[in-house]
């Protein structure tokens, strides 16, 4: 498994592709499977880990080069542990592992296919088998095959029952427009419910961004309280009423969704991307476009049943089901040689 060289496995805050890395390694080591972790020299995941890096470079921060290096002795360890197969969260890995004949490689598209992205899987497809994170996503990947579709999945003994007596609505994502930061106070003034923003603001266009539209419009009930992980995320969304989670773009997946109905959260959310997958309008959330739906959402979430959002995270996105649907795709792109039975 090659993570990422950004961030930690598990990140320490914010880190969605590094959060679903962890899970997975998680998973399949729980399940008897031989395992490497390939990541930086501070992830903690208990797993065999291997690196280079001492340490994660950064989002935003390091260069190719770094990468490549990463992904060099990445490969190498899988070479020489006589992996059956690698599955691959970078970018580059893909493209260098084309020089290794007979190495089967699986790589996952943790982004959008409408982007420079889609480029880049069309150049690799029929080489290395591609999985996408939600039938949205699959649906724009033109000109790409899509080995499978997998969403991602939560271990649910870490994210305990909150009872969403905090009394506020939760931002928890990154400091961009795609988010909706400015449009989630906006609705939640409108609903004339508290605010609690959590979210990533490290590069220099997240800075501007909340400058220029968040910083203004904050103060009263509306509260920005910085990048969260870890128990302090997990007992921020369990308190609040609900996720407000207006996005502006078509979101790939949306795994702080998935963690929120995993701590009993209802999901309030706008129609685009893999929404209308992970929530279910009515029941575990609303789904709905215009400031003025969503404040009517907000204020209308009290009436659903809070069991209902953690049974929905339990049935269809836990840790369990996302291991045994990768372990059923490993053993078919490696055919004969199956995998070792799931303990």
């Amino acid at each position: 498994m090659i993570a990422p060289p950004w961030v930690a496995v598990p990140p320490a805050a914010y880190g969605g592709t590094e959060t679903v890395l962890d899970s997975l390694s998680r998973g399949l080591h729980a399940a008897g499977h031989d395992l490497i972790l390939y990541t930086t020299g501070d992830s903690t995941c208990p797993v065999p880990r291997a690196s280079v890096l001492p340490e994660a470079i950064g989002v935003g921060v390091g260069g190719s080069a770094t990468e490549m290096r990463h992904v060099i002795h990445g490969y190498q360890t899988a070479l020489d542990s006589g992996a059956d197969i690698v599955h691959d969260h970078t970018l580059i890995g893909p493209v260098y592992a084309e020089r290794f004949a007979g190495l089967q490689v699986v790589t996952t598209n943790h982004g959008p296919f409408q982007s420079e992205l889609g480029d880049y899987y069309r150049a690799i497809a029929g080489r290395t088998p591609v999985i996408a994170i939600s039938h949205h996503q699959a649906s724009t990947a033109t000109g790409i095959p899509v080995a499978a579709v997998i969403h991602h999945g939560v271990d649910l003994r870490h994210f305990p029952v909150g009872r969403g007596d905090g009394g506020y609505a939760v931002f928890l994502g990154r400091m961009c427009p795609e988010k909706g930061v400015d449009t989630a106070i906006r609705v939640a003034r409108r609903a004339g419910v508290p605010l609690r923003i959590a979210a990533k603001m490290s590069e220099p266009a997240e800075q501007l961004y909340f400058d220029q539209r968040v910083r203004p419009l904050l103060g009263g009930d509306i509260e920005y309280v910085g990048e969260i992980g870890g128990a302090d995320k997990t007992a921020l969304l369990g308190g609040a009423v609900c996720l407000l989670n207006p996005i502006a773009w078509p979101e790939p997946f949306g795994m702080v969704m998935v963690e929120a109905l995993a701590c009993a959260t209802p999901v309030v959310a706008t129609p685009l991307g893999s929404v209308p997958e992970i929530v279910d309008h009515g029941r575990t959330g609303f789904v709905c476009s215009g400031e003025v739906a969503l404040a009517a959402a907000v204020q209308s979430v009290a009436a659903l049943d809070r069991r209902e959002c953690r049974a929905a995270a339990a049935a269809r996105f836990s840790a369990g089901r996302m291991v045994r649907q990768h372990v059923t795709l490993y053993e078919t792109l490696i055919g004969d040689r199956a995998l070792p039975s799931v303990a």
